[in-house]
């Protein structure tokens, strides 16, 4: 040290010098590293999502490296993400740019989110992406192009999304690496892309649930994928015949070709596929018998051909595949008998066979197949009696129903005790009594012993079943009393005891039955009160007491559960008024006759009250009370006038009173506001074919885009077809939403229907409206006419949908000339039952539900079959608001079919409406009538028509006489559920998927199976 300062020696100087030096130049080289690069792609590709958990909070754009961050991996060798994986973190938002700037990007996936928009054609800049995963997504749009140039790709799934339109062709030219493909679960439709057979290597390939239709020609387009092992195809709308060349495949270890619409035989050569595991022909058209090389699949399985037109020998040869788990033919019209070698499928676990044309004894050596847990032989010829083996094992589920079983009922071993959960022997001809051992089966959750002769007690046994669901003893025979702990499990939903020798009162226990949807104790001998127990069971929905010996008064609490949809008590000794509410206002005569005192005034007999006179404020109420009679026991001319003057109001009566007061107020409103509303149509319509002239002259139209779902038009069509389709001779149809337009598109001349919306009050966002349409899009079920696309512009807004050649039920109902055949009640029938499921799957199968706000016969399309197709479903969803234009139009456009709450601003309008006028519709189905009829002098309401006849005991002179003969047994319990969907209150009416319930088992022969519900 000198003077203070400290010397260093010269070369620790350079050295330090040289440090410094050396971390500028690597500062100034990492800030100047393409690392950057990724931050800024991936900063860029979150600025587009919405990450509502935080999960993404590590993404910083001041981050010099992005390998820190969550859900992202980096290349160590070079320090570049390699992996961005987002699954299941809840995003939603759109697929925006930036990830083509991460050039060493090898995976990347997004599944299990809830992304919306187009896929980013830009993703296909990224050429080094080896695994691309945006499944189960709410992606749109079609599939870009530019996918074709990921050259590197090896992982492709873009399933369970709204994908639509056909594959691009040339998506699979650089295909060579390629190992799993995953298009399912879209609305992808046309034919497959023929650049598909070039993807060699592929070994998983994935088209289900789509509309990919036509001949997929598999001897050209599938030979050359010699490595595939797993092919799904199924549920699209494919058809031909399964060609020979599958065995081409050899590698084949999974076929799902069900739900389609091939036909013909089965190819000879499906045997030589020697590693099959799971072949799945189901639900097709597919004709003859089995190809004998199918006892070749040694591996096989999983087999089902169920429900196809099979129609040859059952295969003896079937007992050679012993590697068989799963095997149903069900649903054919296979011949024969079972061979007594079926014992040798050691593997088996579920055997279907229902529901053929099979003949002999059930083979006994079947029991030897110790694995077997499903046994399903209904619904074919099968005599002899039942395999005690069968009792033996430890099976979950035996079905042998309606066969010709003779014999009694084997009793079971603890094995079966502790597996069995269903049993369904209806529709026999076994005797004896029920086996002791029957209450140990403690997981049975359905027992249905109908339709066999037992001639025994009713077994005390019952409940011993904690889990048991449905219980169906109708017509077996049954004697003796009802056990009173029939309902100690509390978990019995369906109890039906019809058409037995029951004898004694109903057990007051059976209030404990607190689960009951359906209690049917009809045609019996039981007597004493109705227990008060009943009103505890707030899930009924359907009650049968008729032909029986029951007496006293009916329970006034019966009218507390509101779920009951149908009652019948009629035939018994009951005496005294019938419960205020619930469906028992609006009995008619058929559900109250027979009876000792009912008052009623549907009945002519005496009114029998066992409560004192002075509680009857007006002795006349009821119509037929037994008071102010003359000597000669006919009432006084005074009572006669007494009762023409002071006719008794019932609780409906008043209500309904007070409903059609408040309708009578929203249509005077309406009518008010009725001029106004004509004249914002007349300047709507005039403004827009003034918008639809000059855009088509100046060409502006051009510069929206038409926007595909599923279908093969070209997308050019709006270019040339303008002014062909609005044009008076082509329109079709109209209505409060728009006018409909018949036109023929593309090159093939495909004839579609096109709806121009209304543009007043529809949706003014692109987005929003493209949003809202593809929901719509996406709803396909057989009794829907399917959306196809649209075209959008702030001028003009078009629907584009299938064209309905047969016309619309408004046709073949009211305006069906001389020489056409009227509908036969097997066709209404199913013209009913079909709209009902199409509005239960709107109504119960899409989330938000779709309501349709306009049921009508001209929106109820009919197809070759005759099978309904409801048309303009959901169109309110593409309205800001249900405002008094489109409310006032709605009561002028459908009349009748309105339900009144929607008059009522105040009240919340929900699928209950819909119910309404699918009542009135079926209403109008049966009768042949219109909802309302404007006489000289009257309004005839047709509800309110069938109600009154159906009062009187005289209904079926409402039916249609064009019809010719209709089973009397299926049309008045229509017509009585019809009353019921038309009921003023909405939460007396039921749910559409109630409605399809009770329709099946209008329709069901008996004996039936109701299956769990």
């Amino acid at each position: 040290m000198e003077g203070g300062t400290i010397k260093f020696p010269s070369f620790l100087l350079l050295i330090s010098l040289l440090s410094i030096a050396k971390l500028g130049i690597c500062k100034a080289e990492e800030d100047s590293l393409p690392l950057n690069d990724d931050v800024l792609g991936l900063i860029v590709f979150k600025s587009a999502l919405h990450d509502p958990f935080s999960h993404l909070n590590s993404w910083s754009e001041d981050d010099n490296s992005p390998c820190a961050w969550e859900f992202i991996k980096c290349n160590p060798r070079n320090g570049r993400v390699s992996e961005v994986s987002l699954d299941g973190l809840g995003l939603s938002g759109k697929m925006g740019r930036g990830l083509e700037k991460l050039d060493d990007l090898k995976v990347l996936s997004l599944s299990n989110n809830n992304l919306t928009g187009n896929i980013n054609p830009e993703l296909g800049l990224i050429y080094s992406l080896e695994k691309l995963n945006i499944s189960h997504n709410n992606l749109s749009g079609n599939i870009p192009t530019y996918l074709a140039n990921m050259t590197s790709i090896q992982f492709l799934d873009l399933s369970e999304n709204s994908l639509s339109g056909p594959v691009p062709d040339n998506l699979f030219e650089n295909c060579k690496s390629l190992r799993f493909i995953s298009l399912a679960g879209n609305i992808l439709e046309g034919p497959f892309p023929t650049t598909l057979s070039r993807c060699t290597n592929v070994n998983h390939l994935n088209f289900s649930k789509n509309l990919f239709s036509g001949d997929p020609n598999f001897k050209e387009m599938f030979q050359s994928l010699t490595r595939i092992r797993t092919l799904d195809l199924s549920n699209n709308e494919l058809s031909g015949q399964v060609p020979f060349g599958i065995s081409a495949m050899h590698n084949l270890k999974k076929v799902h070709l069900q739900g389609n619409h091939f036909s013909g035989s089965m190819p000879v050569d499906i045997g030589f596929c020697s590693h099959l595991s799971r072949l799945d022909f189901s639900d097709n058209f597919l004709t003859g018998g089995l190809p004998e090389s199918i006892q070749r699949l040694s591996a096989l399985s999983f087999f089902s051909l169920l429900n196809n037109l099979l129609d040859g020998d059952f295969p003896q040869w079937i007992s050679k595949m012993s590697s068989l788990e799963y095997l149903d033919f069900s649903g054919n019209s296979l011949k024969g008998s079972l061979p007594l070698s079926i014992a040798e499928m050691n593997a088996l676990k579920f055997l279907g066979l229902s529901n053929n044309r099979l003949t002999g004894n059930i083979p006994t050596s079947l029991a030897l197949c110790t694995g077997l847990s499903v046994i399903r032989l209904s619904g074919n010829a099968f005599s002899g009696s039942i395999p005690k083996g069968f009792f033996d094992m430890g099976l979950d589920e035996l079905d042998l129903s309606r066969n010709e079983l003779s014999g009694s009922v084997p009793s079971g071993s603890s094995k079966l005790f502790e597996s069995l959960q269903v049993l369904d022997l209806s529709g026999n001809n076994l005797t004896g009594g029920f086996p002791a051992e029957m209450g140990l089966y403690s997981k049975l959750r359905y027992l249905n012993l109908s339709w066999n002769s037992f001639q025994s007690r009713m077994p005390p046994e019952i409940g011993y079943y904690q889990n048991l669901a449905v219980l169906d003893v109708r017509n077996s025979g049954l004697t003796g009393s009802i056990p009173g702990d029939i309902c100690d499990s509390g978990s019995l939903r369906i109890l039906q005891l019809d058409e037995n020798s029951l004898t004694g009162p109903i057990p007051n226990e059976m209030g404990n039955c607190s689960s009951l949807f359906l209690l049917s104790l009809s045609h019996n001998s039981l007597s004493g009160p109705i227990p008060k127990s009943i009103s505890l069971l707030k899930k009924l929905k359907i009650l049968k007491l008729e032909f029986n010996q029951l007496s006293g008064e009916i329970p006034q609490d019966l009218g507390k559960l509101e779920n009951l949809l149908a009652v019948n008590i009629s035939y018994n000794r009951l005496v005294g008024r019938l419960p205020v509410g619930s469906i028992f206002q609006n009995l008619d005569q058929s559900a109250l006759e027979g009876n000792l005192g009912i008052c009623s005034p549907l009945l002519k007999g005496p009114c029998k009250m066992n409560v004192p006179k002075p509680l009857v404020l007006d002795p006349y109420a009821y119509g037929n009370q037994g008071g102010n009679e003359n000597q000669d026991g006919e009432p006084s001319s005074r009572s006669s006038r007494s009762f023409m003057q002071h006719r008794f109001l019932s609780v409906s009566a008043i209500v309904a009173i007070s409903a059609a007061a408040v309708i009578a107020l929203g249509v005077m409103a309406i009518a008010l506001i009725n001029a106004n509303a004509r004249r914002r149509l007349a300047l709507v319509d005039n403004a827009l074919e003034s918008m639809c002239s000059s855009s088509t002259r100046s060409g502006s139209v051009v510069a929206g885009k038409p926007i595909w779902f599923d279908s093969k038009s070209s997308p050019d069509w709006i270019r040339y077809s303008l002014e062909s389709i609005f044009n008076k001779a082509a329109e079709i149809g109209g209505g409060v939403f728009g006018t409909v337009y018949k036109a023929s598109l593309g090159a093939e001349g495909r004839v579609f229907a096109i709806k121009k919306l209304v543009t007043s009050n529809i949706v003014e966002y692109p987005e929003d409206f493209d949003r809202e349409v593809r929901v719509l899009g996406k709803a396909r079920h057989q009794n829907l006419i399917p959306l196809r696309g649209y075209y959008w512009t702030p001028q003009l807004q078009l629907l584009v949908s299938d064209y309905a050649p047969e016309g619309s039920l408004q046709t073949k109902l009211h305006e069906r000339s001389p020489s056409a055949a009227p509908l036969t009640w097997t066709t209404r029938f199913k013209i009913v039952l079909g709209t009902a499921k199409g509005l239960a799957y709107l109504h119960h199968s899409i989330r938000p539900p779709i309501i349709h706000y306009n049921v009508k016969p001209s929106n109820i399309l009919l197809d070759d079959h005759m099978n309904p197709k409801i048309s303009d479903f959901g169109l309110a969803r593409l309205v800001t608001k249900l405002d008094k234009h489109v409310t006032s139009n709605r009561f002028q456009t459908a009349p009748g079919y309105v339900a009144p709450e929607l008059a009522c601003q105040n009240l919340r309008v929900n699928e209950k409406c819909d119910v309404f006028g699918f009542g009135v519709l079926i209403l109008e189905i049966v009768t042949g009538r219109r909802p309302v009829e404007y006489g000289e002098d009257n309004v005839v309401i047709l509800s309110d028509h069938v109600r009154v006849f159906l009062e009187q005991g005289n209904v079926f002179e409402c039916v249609d006489p064009s019809m010719g003969k209709y089973p009397e047994e299926e049309v008045l319990p229509v017509l009585k559920l019809a009353l019921v969907c038309t009921s003023l209150i909405p939460s007396s009416r039921p749910s559409m998927g109630e409605v399809v319930q009770i329709l099946q088992v209008i329709n069901t022969p008996v004996p039936q199976r109701m299956e769990p519900l």
